[in-house]
């Protein structure tokens, strides 16, 4: 019988039906961070649990760590050092794989799981962190879980779950210059709604997809949770194979069958399929306080919910070209890969911010990707540009009390959720590709980087 790519991962990883009809699933790897790490392992230390199998285990510093430059322990968030030490000693008790603080390969989860090879083709791999799908860009079943389903996962090598419906999302043809994987997602997020996916394993495919890169894929399926999707995943093929190639915890080499036989079958059946042309899509920029509630940059904003219009102070049928900025952030699991910066800095390269933009961000998803940026000068460009060089971390993403936005910033932002207070309380976020917020703060306003894109075609 013909199988999706999700259908032979799992089938592969099925232990046992339960008699409640959910499936137990066998989990090859967790990775952990000091949010919710150190709560998870003092929890199994109390109650006589150990981790069943620490090599398969990681866990690392990135979400409540500052990303100013000299950083140590010490957090702008209150109590935030003590999330990081007590995560180091529970590390070293278990025999977990720690990237520190200031580990070399230290950076956001879902940037240095792929960079350090751990997450491979047709594993499980799961962890408390919503955006843990942007893996699936490997094809693997990757999907964020509770801190309670850590526990579980780490202590029994398992998880019990009720089977997934599966999607399909062709996107067709080919992508228009100064368009990209973030404005993919976001177009079908748009089109379909926040809850589009639920339910629902989407396998991302068609000519559009296959010409990205790996770096982009995961910035596709890193948003397959905003469209409210257990996971996104896209089938893994020669460019997957020699992105890994090398890599710390990659196998050396893959030339295995098995490793080929990771994709769709002809003839396989979806229970939803969605296409879309990708020569339609244009610049995407959020206008509301959902990923749904987003538009081409020039388009005018449409009627939506009151408190979402109240929030980002916005009315339909404003323009959204044009809407003045106060900040702008480069960053996130989303979009902080070398790709991202070097597309942003080349937009960037021989201009300055807008003085209006009062705060301007640039942190590298890891400390890998900011010490190749730096070689390559990257960083130069931004400050030169007006940006302030960080750390790598989660910083300004995921708000945690710490460091923010000036009171009642307008950002144009790089990262994945636009929520109320997501990037601090009152700060209204319009989320867009690293090309739109590079165009928009040299702006000052929400502006549209296919200028620029047409700029370089002239030249």
């Amino acid at each position: 019988m013909a199988k999706t790519l999700f259908e032979k991962i799992w089938d592969t990883h099925a232990i046992a039906t339960t008699a409640g009809g959910s499936t137990l699933i066998a989990i090859d790897r967790v990775f952990l961070h000091e949010r919710t790490g150190a709560a998870a392992l003092k929890r199994m230390a109390e109650m006589g649990r150990k981790v069943r199998d620490p090599a398969r285990v990681f866990a690392v510093m990135d979400h409540i760590v500052d990303t100013r430059i000299g950083r140590g322990d010490g957090t702008l968030m209150q109590g935030g050092e003590g999330f990081i030490t007590e995560t180091r000693a529970a590390c070293c008790e278990a025999g977990i794989t720690l990237f520190d603080v200031n580990d070399r390969d230290q950076g956001i989860v879902h940037v240095i799981s792929p960079e350090q090879g751990i997450v491979l083709p047709g594993v499980t791999l799961v962890a408390p962190d919503s955006h843990t799908c942007t893996q699936g860009a490997f094809g693997a079943l990757a999907w964020g879980i509770g801190s309670s389903e850590a526990e579980h996962a780490m202590v029994t090598g398992t998880l019990r779950l009720e089977r997934p419906k599966t999607m399909r999302v062709r996107i067709h043809g080919a992508l228009s210059p100064g368009v990209t994987a973030k404005d993919m997602i976001l177009t079908l997020i748009s089109q379909h709604g926040a809850g589009g996916g639920a339910g629902h394993v989407v396998e991302f495919a068609g000519e559009a997809v296959t010409a990205l890169d790996m770096e982009a894929r995961m910035t596709l399926c890193n948003m397959a949770t905003e469209f409210s999707a257990m996971t996104g995943l896209i089938a893994p093929d020669a460019k997957t194979f020699e992105y890994l190639s090398g890599r710390t915890y990659a196998p050396d080499d893959f030339g295995d069958p098995y490793w080929r036989s990771l994709a769709t079958d002809e003839g396989a059946a979806f229970d939803c399929e969605i296409a879309i042309d990708a020569s339609a899509i244009a610049p995407m920029v959020s206008w509301g306080t959902s990923p749904e509630q987003a538009v081409p940059v020039d388009a005018s904003v449409p009627q939506g919910p009151a408190r979402a219009h109240d929030y980002i102070d916005l009315d339909a049928g404003a323009r959204l070209a044009g809407t003045p900025l106060d900040a702008a952030f480069i960053g996130s699991c989303t979009n902080s890969r070398i790709s991202d910066l070097r597309r942003a800095a080349r937009i960037l390269e021989g201009r300055r911010i807008a003085p209006s933009i009062r705060k301007a961000l640039v942190v590298p998803g890891s400390l890998a990707v900011k010490r190749q940026a730096e070689a390559e000068g990257l960083d130069k460009v931004f400050e030169a540009a007006g940006f302030e060089w960080r750390m790598s971390g989660c910083s300004l993403c995921f708000y945690a009390g710490g460091e923010g936005f000036p009171e009642g910033s307008r950002v144009i932002s790089s990262t994945n959720r636009n929520f109320e207070g997501r990037q601090g309380p009152g700060i209204r976020t319009h989320i867009a590709s690293p090309e739109t917020v590079a165009a928009s703060a040299i702006a000052g306003a929400i502006a549209d980087p296919r200028e620029y894109a047409r700029e370089e075609q002239a030249a």
